[in-house]
């Protein structure tokens, strides 16, 4: 089952239960708890999703201390805030609880406002570590899309990376912002860009030039430049190269992002972010048993390198975005994803449960479930296949 068809099936849940759903709490248990759950969260671990949460910090109101109705932690790090609305109220970060959260909470980047049927996501793209007054996403349960549910996957546990998410963030806001600037634009030219273009003909050849730039001028220029731009849009259609225009006006996809983010690691955003990150002595030792396994391959000598986020812990071969396997090691869960199909995996891990990486972003294809690191050793030929085919993409084989 994908993770399209989990979204659709929560969907037909609210579709069957909103007429009978009255109130807040009876909103978080038959609306909002089911969603949280398809995004990957343990709604039955009190330490990952945690109910009527209050900080250090909270203030009193009305002789009681404020809270926030869900704090999401990954890594005993809290990632994400949940401010739930009755199924028939309007959700509205009206009241600045869910803000004096975020801004106090350094580690949560994203905040939630539902009331079961959308949900609106909001971060701090305008002044870091304060929550903005727009969400940048919202998803409609019951009316959506396949690219609303690709952004989804952002949120899930397995891919959650703060900084990703603020940059398909910006990527989003901006985008909608400027492709109605340039529609505005195209639809019916200002005085200001007609000026802009007639001063550009001069500068294409002397032929071109005009001395003086009037307003009689920019009139008689601008049935010439709505015609231009109308053949330009024309030509550019018919010589079918709509995909170079989607590539270069469409929102990055999520590999593109990840790549984007995990390649600017010396930015000083970046360094901020991984020093909150603690690495275990459990993924260490996994580390190292993985280290010693890539080590016997008589093909490949790239070193292997790891990287700890949030959500997981990656081993590569010499850069991030090189990446052959993810670890997740919380205390009770345990498992790591590859980039290798479902079927090759199965192979494998005899013995072992595999699942097709549905809700993944990039190209995670296939996660295997271990009750600890020293299942490592029994999983050998997988790791040391993962390693040599991530390795053969980026050196020559050893000479032999």
């Amino acid at each position: 089952m994908t993770f399209a068809d989990d979204i659709a099936k929560v969907a037909e849940q609210v579709k069957k239960r909103i007429d009978v759903v009255s109130g807040e709490e009876a909103t978080k248990m038959g609306l909002i708890v089911p969603f949280l759950s398809i995004i990957g969260y343990d709604v039955f671990d009190p330490t990952e999703v945690i109910p009527e949460y209050i900080a250090d910090f909270a203030i009193k109101k009305s002789g009681q201390k404020e809270k926030v109705d869900y704090a999401i932690s990954i890594s005993n790090s809290i990632v994400m805030l949940v401010e739930a609305k009755a199924r028939d109220k309007k959700p509205e970060a009206h009241d600045g609880q869910l803000k004096r959260y975020f801004n106090g909470l350094l580690s949560a980047k994203v905040a939630i406002v539902t009331n079961g049927i959308e949900y609106l996501f909001f971060t701090d793209l305008r002044h870091d570590n304060i929550m903005d007054d727009e969400p940048f996403f919202v998803f409609n349960i019951l009316n959506y899309d396949q690219k609303q549910v690709e952004n989804l996957k952002f949120f899930h546990r397995d891919n959650f990376d703060a900084l990703v998410i603020k940059r398909h963030a910006e990527q989003m806001v901006y985008l909608s912002g400027m492709t109605q600037l340039v529609d505005n634009l195209l639809r019916s030219p200002s005085d200001e860009f007609i000026r802009f273009l007639i001063s550009q003909l001069g500068n294409m050849a002397s032929r071109y030039e005009i001395e003086r730039i009037t307003s009689k001028v920019v009139e008689k220029f601008r049935p010439i430049v709505k015609k231009s731009i109308q053949g330009s849009l024309v030509e550019l259609m018919t010589q079918s190269i709509s995909k170079e225009m989607g590539q270069s006006s469409e929102i990055s996809s999520p590999t593109q992002l990840i790549q984007e983010v995990e390649e600017i690691e010396d930015e000083p955003e970046q360094g901020n972010e991984d020093a909150k990150i603690e690495t275990t002595a459990e993924e260490l030792e996994a580390f190292e048993k993985i280290k010693s396994i890539a080590e016997q391959s008589t093909n490949y000598a790239l070193e292997v390198k790891y990287k700890d986020v949030v959500s997981y812990f990656g081993i590569n071969v010499g850069k991030s975005t090189w990446w052959f396997l993810r670890l997740y090691l919380s205390p009770k869960k345990k498992s790591f994803v590859t980039r290798l199909p479902v079927d090759e995996v199965k192979k494998l891990s005899l013995n072992f449960e595999v699942q097709e990486m549905s809700s993944s972003l990039g190209d995670a294809k296939s996660k295997v479930i271990i009750s600890s690191v020293s299942d490592l050793d029994l999983l050998r030929n997988l790791i040391l296949k993962c390693y040599e085919a991530e390795a053969a993409k980026r050196t020559p084989r050893k000479a032999v």
